[in-house]
């Protein structure tokens, strides 16, 4: 199959952590043709979804990871699988490209459905599930969320739309910040934030779920450094093995359906203790941890129901 990946720079990614590296790895050595483009090359041209870009091979060593051609303009709708795998911030930059893809899909099958993608970003479509999540509000009011404060105590303050751990704030009973808080975010954005009970059992680990086409595969534990609240593998987080719990499964089980048929193919949920916190649909990652750890081969399984999507 011909295969296109929508993704930030190629050149700068860690080959032993970047998910988006694996996926490609792996399609190459099912004999796939490869392509890379970033999403500021994406566009439409008179009827046409089109992308400026450079065919590739990778191989695992870093710095000489990504062997690209000269640089062409492309028809997206002559590829078999397109990949959205570009990280946020989901702005509206990257639910134009959305749009634009949908234009395609699913005659070109774009992975995950970028229709579903734009409609249930990581921290809104967890909210369809009050049962497996903590306590959750999202507001732009800061009376309201001075009330949530109020009676739950401990809270996590977060923007709606970040990622990675950026802007999280553990907020405790004695802290006298929240307003000041709420004037720098509210001072540089129109969007909500998003408030949760602060979970202890994140000590433990933050666990990172796989699901591939709603089933899950495995997970990691993400502990946080000494001192952190925020268990984000890029401020720190530390990856260790983990097996999933029951109470993991009865959350899949719940979520997964919904997942498989709305398209999202390879999916990473975030459970603390019994709660689920976040469900990544955008840019999830974490899956060469899950390989080393438990030997699990996320990235073939992946291909797997990519291939059975298609063959279908």
């Amino acid at each position: 199959m011909k295969i296109a990946f929508q993704m930030d720079p190629i050149e700068t990614v860690n080959i032993n952590a970047d998910s988006t590296f694996r996926i490609a790895e792996e399609a190459q050595a099912r004999g796939h043709e490869l392509f890379f483009y970033t999403p500021d090359h994406l566009a439409f041209q008179e009827g046409k979804v089109t992308a400026r870009g450079q065919n590739f091979t990778v191989q695992r060593v870093q710095g000489q990871h990504a062997a690209l051609s000269e640089m062409q303009e492309v028809d997206l709708a002559d590829f078999d699988v397109i990949w959205l795998r570009q990280d946020p911030p989901f702005d509206m930059h990257y639910i134009t490209t959305t749009h634009l893809l949908d234009l395609i899909h699913p005659d070109t099958l774009v992975v995950n459905d970028p229709f579903w993608v734009r409609n249930y970003p990581e921290k809104l479509l967890v909210l369809r599930f009050p049962d497996l999540t903590p306590p959750t509000t999202i507001a732009r009011d800061l009376e309201t969320i001075k009330a949530f404060k109020e009676e739950h105590g401990d809270i996590i303050l977060k923007p709606l739309y970040g990622n990675g751990g950026a802007g999280v704030f553990r907020l405790d009973q004695n802290d006298r910040n929240l307003a000041s808080l709420h004037e720098v975010f509210t001072g540089f954005s129109r969007e909500p934030l998003i408030v949760q009970k602060f979970l202890p059992d994140v000590s433990n680990g933050d666990k990172r779920v796989i699901l591939v086409d709603g089933e899950p595969i495995g997970a990691i534990n993400r502990v946080p450094a000494k001192g952190e609240t925020r268990s984000n593998m890029h401020v720190g987080g530390r990856p260790e093995k983990v097996g999933l719990t029951e109470r993991d499964r009865r959350i899949c089980a719940a979520i997964g359906p919904l997942l498989r048929e709305k398209g999202q193919i390879f999916v990473g949920i975030d459970v603390i203790g019994d709660y689920l916190t976040e469900i990544n649909v955008t840019s999830p990652t974490g899956i060469q941890e899950l390989e080393r750890f438990d030997g699990i081969n996320a990235a073939e399984k992946i291909w797997e129901a990519i291939e059975a999507r298609r063959a279908g």
